[in-house]
Parts: structure tokens; sequence; C-alpha cells
């Protein structure tokens, strides 16, 4: 399997990585609400849609936020072709699932992880909160996942704010990393000005949620770039739907087929 990235639309990524296909944040609905007729409606449709997926083999959920954890697309992806997937999802946000069909469900607390195979996703801490209504607010919990496997480690930010939780991963994981660090952070471009060393920029451009033209986030990224001297691969947007190959590690080894999550 090539190792590769491809995003989607808002914080949806097909991450190929460590053998096995996994799914980022899925949404594929109209609109990121409730209601069919009534929401945040998609600008630009799924770069990849549902049925041009590969078998995947885990989901990984940052929080319940309409944009981020999509009813409808739990149930579609219930009927792919090899069975379900795993759905890795924060703590309190398992029985939700399990009412949309999804059979096969683990939910993390902050800093616990599930593996697949040679593939470890880790819950980690951020800045945000959770809720799908009006009495439902910070009721479950709500992360970003480090996911480790032998060949990448990629970082998805979900939703954040800067917080101590920024110094708490690195520190935790520095060890585990050495030199390299996360080959592939994505963090959002969208609602505010990000730093980073090298990531790829989502968020952006799938739904109206900000004052503003949808291209705003990447021409002010690209200006922030210009005014640092920051090569363009330190951080970097895809097109909806392009897929972009990473390296893999200096220090991975070769792999035996991975055991399904």
């Amino acid at each position: 399997m090539q190792l590769a990235v491809t995003w989607i639309g808002h914080a949806t990524l097909l991450a190929q990585l460590g053998g096995i296909n996994l799914l980022i944040d899925p949404i594929f609905s109209e609109r990121a609400s409730p209601l069919s007729f009534i929401g945040p409606k998609l600008a630009q449709p799924p770069g990849v849609s549902l049925d041009q997926l590969p078998r995947i083999d885990a989901v990984v959920d940052s929080h319940n936020y309409y944009g981020h954890f999509d009813e409808a697309s739990v149930v579609a992806l219930q009927q792919q072709r090899g069975g379900p997937p795993l759905f890795i999802v924060p703590l309190g946000n398992k029985a939700g699932t399990e009412t949309k069909g999804a059979r096969r469900v683990v939910e993390l607390d902050r800093w616990r992880s599930q593996r697949g195979g040679d593939v470890e996703s880790v819950l980690t801490p951020v800045q945000h909160w959770s809720g799908r209504g009006l009495t439902d607010r910070l009721a479950t919990l709500w992360g970003r996942h480090a996911t480790f496997a032998p060949d990448f480690h990629l970082f998805h930010a979900g939703d954040i704010g800067y917080s101590q939780g920024f110094s708490d991963i690195r520190e935790r994981f520095a060890a585990r990393q050495g030199a390299q660090g996360f080959g592939l952070p994505l963090q959002p471009v969208g609602g505010y000005e990000p730093r980073a060393r090298r990531s790829l920029g989502m968020h952006w451009g799938t739904y109206a949620l900000r004052d503003g033209s949808l291209d705003e986030r990447p021409r002010a990224l690209a200006s922030a770039r210009c005014a640092s001297a920051a090569p363009d691969e330190e951080f970097f947007i895809l097109p909806f739907g392009e897929t972009r190959k990473m390296p893999r590690r200096a220090d991975s080894v070769a792999m035996a087929p991975p055991a399904q999550p």
C-alpha cells in the first residue's frame, strides 16, 4: 500500500499508513446539521465520494459536532464491502455511534489508545468542547488523534484552540518520535491563524462557517508563508480530493500485513 494522505473536505481525510485505510472525521452529507433543510451547507462536494473510497479499516472521530461526526456517513460505512470498519471515538460517544448501526466501536479517554495491527491511535487533549443539541454541551469527550504506524506518524488536530495540550503532546511523545516528530500534522486553517513547522491545512472551503470568501484562509496562509520566507512544503493545502504521497519514517521497518483492527 502506498503511504499517502487524501484531503476529502473540511476535516475529513483518508490516511493510508501502516498497511490500513484510516478515515478521519468523515462527513459526506450535504449539511452539517441534524436537519436536511437548514444548517451549514456544503459549498463544495466531497473530493472523494463514499463509493469511491477503498475499504476502510478504521474510522477515528475527534468530537461529536455535526461537521465531524456525521450519522449518515456512519450508516453508509456499515454497508461497505468486506465488513464494517472499527470506529474509535472519544469517551461518551460509543452509544450514539452504536445507535446508527455501528457494530465495532471503541471509545477512548484522553491519553488512551487503540491498536489495530501495526497502527495505534491515541486520543490527546484539546481546548474545545462537544455538543449536538441544546442540552448536551460538554456531555461527551472531545480530543484529537495521534496515529502511530511503523512507517509514518500522523497528527489530526480536529478543532483546536492553543493550550497547554500542545506542550503536553510534545513531551508525552518525544522519546517515541525522536528528532523526526510527526510526519504530518493536519491542522485547521479556517477561523484562526495557526503556526506549525510542517503541516497540511484543512477545515476550510467546505462550509461557509465564518465571514469572508471560502478561499480566504488559504490566501492568508500563503501570505503568512511568504512573509516568513517559509517554503511551501512547510505548511501546504491540497485541492479537494487530491492525494499526497508521503515519505516513510527514516526508522521504519518492513511490516507483515496487519491483522484487521
